[in-house]
Order: C-alpha cells, then structure tokens, then sequence
C-alpha cells in the first residue's frame, strides 16, 4: 500500500504559520505592555505631588500639616483657672471620676444611704477628709486647689446626697441650714 506523501505545498505552509503565529502574538505582547506601561505613567502623573490636577491642593505643606495635627493634649496638672469655677465644674472636673461609679468604695452621688454616717460627722470633718485625703482618695482628690473650692466640691457633692450644707464662699466652714 502506498502512503500518501504530503504534498509540498502543504510541508512549506506549517512553518510559515507557526512563524505567523508567532509573529502576532509577539506584537500582540507588545501592544498590551505597552497600554499597561501607559497606564502606569498616567497614574503615577496624577498622584505627583507636583502635578497641577486636583491632588495638589491636598497635598500642600500646609494641607499634609492640618491632617496630622494632634487631636488631643494630655495634661497632668490643672490649667489654670480664669475665673472662680462652680462647685459643680469642680465635683464632675475631680470628684466625679470616684463618686459616680463608686469606684475603691468611694460614695456615690445621690447614694443617701452611702454619706448618712459622713454626714453626721459634720461638714469640718468632712472638709478634713477631702482636704488631706482618706483610705484610697488622695489629698483634695489628687488635685490642686484651694480650701474653699474643696469645700464648694464637698458641699455640691453631699448635698445632692441628703446633706444641707450651704456653699461656702471664701470661708471654708458652711453653715448648716
């Protein structure tokens, strides 16, 4: 039996396809690299902070600074005072911390039961307390001021829990109602 030779027509045409297959996806490569690097280039042209778009404004010296400023300060200490401050500002600026959630076994605000015996020692033995501080509250409740505004705080503080001390003004000795 005889085989069929291949014709010569047709052993000359694979190669030139396989080269022309070849051939197109060489530029076909080349082509998409070539959108891909234009691309690129166009990104990196509009986040240039030296680009003239609409980032440059956000990414002035100025702008960059206004972003990263610190939101808070922490202070240790009191700032000064500009004026007289209320009993209620010095109670929920000091006192407030210990005696709303009755932390160490501090006495809550408005907890009559909890100030009855306090308050029946009277407000000068009271005064001592929170000026020179007992058990777990530090002297003036770790804070620096004067006897009087310890004294308002104390009276501000006791009364909402069933005493009836009135404020004292410059004097830190009240007297009772």
């Amino acid at each position: 039996m005889s085989h069929p030779t291949p014709s010569a027509a047709t052993s000359d045409s694979q190669p030139e396809d396989i080269f022309k297959s070849a051939a197109n996806l060489l530029v076909k490569v080349v082509v998409v690299t070539a959108v891909v690097v234009g691309i690129l280039i166009a990104l990196a042209v509009m986040v240039a902070p030296e680009h003239s778009g609409p980032y440059r404004a956000e990414m002035t010296e100025k702008a960059v600074v206004a972003r990263i400023q610190k939101v808070g300060v922490l202070s240790f200490g009191e700032a000064p005072a500009s004026g007289p401050r209320s009993a209620e500002d010095l109670y929920l600026g000091r006192c407030a911390g210990c005696h709303t959630a009755g932390l160490l076994g501090a006495p809550k605000l408005g907890d009559k039961a909890g100030w009855a015996a306090r308050i029946a020692t009277g407000f000068d033995a009271m005064l001592n307390s929170a000026l020179k501080g007992k058990k777990a509250m530090p002297a003036q409740g770790g804070g620096d001021y004067s006897d009087a505004e310890v004294g308002r705080a104390l009276v501000y503080l006791v009364n909402a829990s069933g005493a009836s001390f009135v404020e004292p003004k410059s004097q830190a000795t009240p007297a009772a109602k």
